[in-house]
């Protein structure tokens, strides 16, 4: 039933009616960057029949009760949002390809929206919106090789970051901890605060506005996901609140389920602990082991060897596509088709790799793809976990409660089917809507653009770096992300960072994470400067300035 209209005064003669003029304004304010539904938005009447068969439970407690018991109504589930309440959608604008600005646009506003086209013959990406060449007063070191000039504005994007004005010990702040963490642009803070403003509820079932505006952002927002790594339905994603809560949950789920005593599963030498800590739990609860793919000199991983380790235990084969330690990029679809050919379940770690390359889960063949929302530009506390639907139905669920139920007695319990199964209890709705915000805004500037400049920064910092005395560089892969890791020979790890953090300059030191593959080059720590699309190669100068004085090749 639509909610009941209130009367409005008629307008003047000429101007248009208020309804018209609030549509128009929710039109361009929803078309803002981190703000555009796409046209296949979970809103749309479509997708809205699409999404029937996960409103019918799948799964029940053991009480001989069918599943087919009871169905939950469209609006009990509540995933249809407005439609359940018969809310009018409004409008919203289809993405286009923009032309690439010249002019600067205006301090904190959205530059690509005001600032005049001009026609160019540079060659613009489809998704893309401010290419440029890099401006003539960019900084090139006098000692290293010129940066590579490419199409890709970096001082637009700059704009978009907040924080990067911020002053550290009286200097500019230079962000080189992207593996840690990213920053936020404006147009997800932007995200954030619209919601809590104006869209505030827990979300399903409700019967008022306010839960459907919620409902709709928090689905929307799981479209985008699946959009962005390419997955067959928003079914097959499932919110978390990271990467490390992703594998848990199918180490508890999945791997309870499906390895035994006796069983293996192989992980890399590279991996992140939170993608060894739980399988090692798995393994240390059920008496199954792990089975280690070495890496060679570079830090990449030997293929002939992993090949041999896959044998008619291997349960599992669970691996990171980006090395968060030394950056090295794995060659997860070979090692994923080599495990696809034996039978054997596969789960990619998509922490590192999702803000620097295209991902598609349906290419890549992996049953699981785990990454987090802050690692690409999106708040703390939310991530996604992909999963094959045929494998999400047949898992259980890793925790119970509100949300994730058709039905409950004191006998028994049916759930619902994926992804509302994994999603017990009130989710953290305004961060996934930000998550969106930030998968959206790396769409308008296409990720292989992002990819390209950085990887030209990473090739311009590798070689100021490189012939510094005393520096060694950890992990030289020909195939690297924007990750550069080091030791200084005559100074810890901790007195290089707090040189660099005098100067302004976030850089990680220690063992990220990923001890077993510091020790595998004999450290206990390096020193981890990272980098992202909004870093110039000015800023890598002032960098590699302070590892130069160290090294006394500079002045004091």
């Amino acid at each position: 039933m639509a909610l009941p209209q209130t009367p409005v005064p008629t307008p003047p003669p000429g101007l248009p009616d208020p309804a018209t003029l609030a549509q128009l304004a929710n039109a361009f304010f929803r078309s803002t960057p981190g703000q555009q539904a796409a046209p296949d938005s979970p809103t749309a009447p479509a997708n809205a029949a699409a999404s029937a068969p996960k409103l019918v439970p799948h799964a029940q407690a053991p009480n001989g009760l069918p599943d087919h018991a009871l169905t939950a109504a469209p609006g009990v589930d509540g995933r249809l949002g407005g439609h359940a309440l018969g809310i009018p959608e409004v409008p919203r604008a289809v993405p286009t390809a923009h032309p690439p600005v010249t002019a600067p646009a205006p301090a904190g506003g959205y530059y690509f929206l005001e600032a005049t086209p001009k026609p160019t013959t540079t060659p613009v990406p489809a998704a893309g919106f401010y290419f440029l060449d890099l401006p003539a007063h960019e900084p090139r070191s006098a000692t290293g090789p010129a940066f590579e000039r490419t199409s890709f504005d970096v001082h637009a994007v700059r704009r978009d970051f907040p924080i990067l004005q911020e002053r550290v010990n009286g200097r500019p702040l230079v962000w080189f901890d992207n593996a840690a963490t990213t920053h936020k642009p404006q147009a997800v803070i932007d995200r954030i605060a619209h919601f809590y403003r104006h869209e505030n509820s827990n979300i399903h079932r409700a019967a008022h506005e306010l839960a459907a505006r919620a409902t709709d952002a928090y689905e929307e927002a799981r479209e985008t996901v699946r959009r962005f790594i390419g997955a067959a339905s928003a079914d097959e994603v499932v919110f978390v609140r990271g990467t490390t809560e992703a594998i848990n949950l199918v180490a508890k789920t999945w791997g309870v389920q499906h390895v035994g005593a006796g069983d293996e599963i192989v992980v890399s030498h590279l991996e992140h602990h939170a993608n060894i800590v739980p399988w090692q739990q798995l393994a240390a609860q059920v008496g199954a082991r792990l089975r280690v793919i070495p890496v060679d000199d570079t830090g990449q991983v030997i293929l002939e060897a992993y090949e041999r380790l896959l044998g008619p235990r291997t349960r599992l084969v669970a691996v990171t596509q980006v090395s968060n330690a030394l950056g090295t990029v794995v060659p997860v679809q070979a090692i994923v088709a080599l495990a696809k050919a034996r039978g054997i379940t596969t789960l990619v770690d998509g922490a590192q790799s999702v803000s620097h390359l295209r991902v598609d889960v349906r290419t890549l063949g992996a049953d699981f793809f785990v990454f987090s929302g802050h690692k690409v530009f999106g708040p703390t506390g939310i991530g996604a976990l992909y999963g094959r639907r045929e494998v999400l139905d047949n898992m259980p669920p890793w925790q119970g409660g509100g949300n994730m139920i058709a039905d409950v007695t004191f006998e028994k319990t049916v759930y619902h089917g994926p992804p509302t199964r994994f999603e017990a209890g009130t989710g953290n709705i305004a961060d996934a809507v930000g998550l969106g915000a930030a998968l959206r805004y790396v769409e308008r500037i296409g990720i292989e653009a992002i990819g390209a400049y950085e990887h030209a920064l990473l090739d311009y910092a590798t070689e100021q770096l490189r012939p510094i005395p005393g520096v060694r560089l950890v992990g030289t892969a020909a195939h690297k992300a924007s990750v550069l890791s080091f030791v200084l020979a005559g100074h810890s790890t901790e007195e290089v960072g707090r040189a660099l953090n005098a100067e302004g300059i976030a850089v990680r030191t220690g063992h990220h994470c990923a001890q077993p593959i510091l020790r595998r080059f004999g450290l206990e720590a390096t020193v981890r400067p990272s980098l992202a699309f909004y870093n110039t190669t000015e800023e890598v100068d002032r960098f590699i300035a302070v590892v130069r004085r160290l090294a006394g090749q500079g002045p004091r």
